[in-house]
């Protein structure tokens, strides 16, 4: 199944929220893979995002209806990349 990689930054209410209710992103983990997508992976970072999932998704279609929703919602801002695995990389090359 593709790879990608989201990463989010929260606006001041997405402080806001998880400040009083931390447990809220694991509240929006389910709703997300509720559409359809897998996170493989999350981290919480510093420096210019906040958040960085690996996720597992059938097409560009869920993510990009992911990404959308949660924007939608005003507590984040997303940016998605499609991600290959190495050797899928260096397989497409041969």
């Amino acid at each position: 199944m593709p790879l990608y990689i989201m990463t989010s930054t929260l606006t001041d209410e997405g402080r806001k929220t998880v400040k009083s209710n931390p447990l809220r992103i694991i509240e929006v983990n389910k709703e997300v893979e509720a559409m359809g997508v897998k996170i493989l992976a999350q981290y919480v970072t510093l420096g210019q995002y906040d958040f960085i999932n690996i996720l597992e998704a059938p097409n560009n279609e869920v993510v990009a209806k992911v990404a959308i929703e949660l924007g939608s919602r005003g507590t984040l801002q997303t940016n998605t990349l499609a991600a290959l695995t190495l050797d899928d990389f260096i397989k497409a090359l041969k």
